[in-house]
């Protein structure tokens, strides 16, 4: 993260934005799939981290019997609010909690589960380490993150369409973060300093991203995530210009009627 402290925040009204406009435009299809996942390894004690507001949490919850307990966790409280507010078909514990100092004891799960929540993170060998302390033998660890941004048209889109609008000093959000941690031998590397020692296996994903209109991602990404701070930070109005610019993009591309761009993530998973 070094110099932008901003790429962790989640306040405001980003949460609902994200809930509302990202959920089902990105995350949602990956989430099914993360936790259909998790299912076919018939788990007991599930920790998931970064949980943001709860679109894999209710996937485990549907997914998972009734008789496995999980525990969800994010650093940012806002996003736990509002993921405790749109509930779960069944009970689960929500707790906020760093992942690189996680709250609880050794060998207390026996599965770690997290969806595009690791690129956020400073010291991933760190975080990898401690889902390896809280993961008991056998245990597994199941996670996704982005693959780079060019194979995600409307991250792209949005990236390009801001480049253009403030050419001086681009907010660099979407590739910097989300989209900044897609290497496998470095995450093959960050898994071992972490004590992983088992080779971890990979698999690329891309499924199909749809809106109704190119101002739906185009609000999503530029008012839904952090990126919406860094641009904030360029002055009065810089939001609705901004928002503006990369729905125009996203048109100039997909049409200004129903857009479908592609996206595109790894799922590694790696045994105890």
């Amino acid at each position: 993260m070094d110099s932008h402290g901003t790429d962790k925040e989640f306040g405001g009204s980003i949460p609902e934005v994200y809930d509302s406009y990202l959920v089902p435009l990105i995350f949602e299809a990956f989430a099914i799939d993360l936790a259909s996942r998790l299912a076919s390894r018939q788990p007991k004690r599930v920790l998931e981290l970064a949980a943001g507001t709860g679109v894999v949490t209710r996937a485990m919850a549907t997914a998972l019997p009734a008789d496995v307990s999980i525990v969800a966790t994010d650093l940012n409280q806002p996003m736990l609010d509002r993921a405790s507010a749109v509930g779960t078909r069944r009970p689960v514990a929500w707790h906020q909690a760093d992942a690189m100092r996680l709250p609880f004891k050794d060998g207390e799960f026996d599965s770690v589960v997290c969806q595009f929540g690791y690129m956020f993170l400073p010291d991933k060998a760190k975080a990898f380490a401690e889902a390896r302390r809280v993961l008991g033998p056998g245990g597994v660890l199941v996670f996704n993150v982005w693959d780079r941004i060019e194979e995600n048209d409307f991250a792209h889109m949005v990236t390009e369409g801001l480049a253009a609008l403030f050419p001086a000093d681009p907010p660099r959000f979407l590739a910097r973060t989300p989209h900044g941690y897609h290497n496998r031998a470095t995450i093959e590397r960050d898994l071992r300093l972490g004590g992983f020692q088992k080779q971890p296996q990979f698999e690329t994903v891309a499924a199909r991203s749809r809106a109704a209109s190119p101002r739906f991602p185009a609000v999503g990404f530029c008012q839904g995530t952090p990126l919406r701070n860094e641009i904030e930070a360029r002055g009065a109005g810089a939001l609705a210009k901004a928002t503006d610019a990369c729905a125009d993009e996203i048109a100039r591309r997909f049409g200004r009627e129903t857009v479908d761009g592609k996206i595109q993530a790894h799922i590694v998973a790696v045994e105890v």
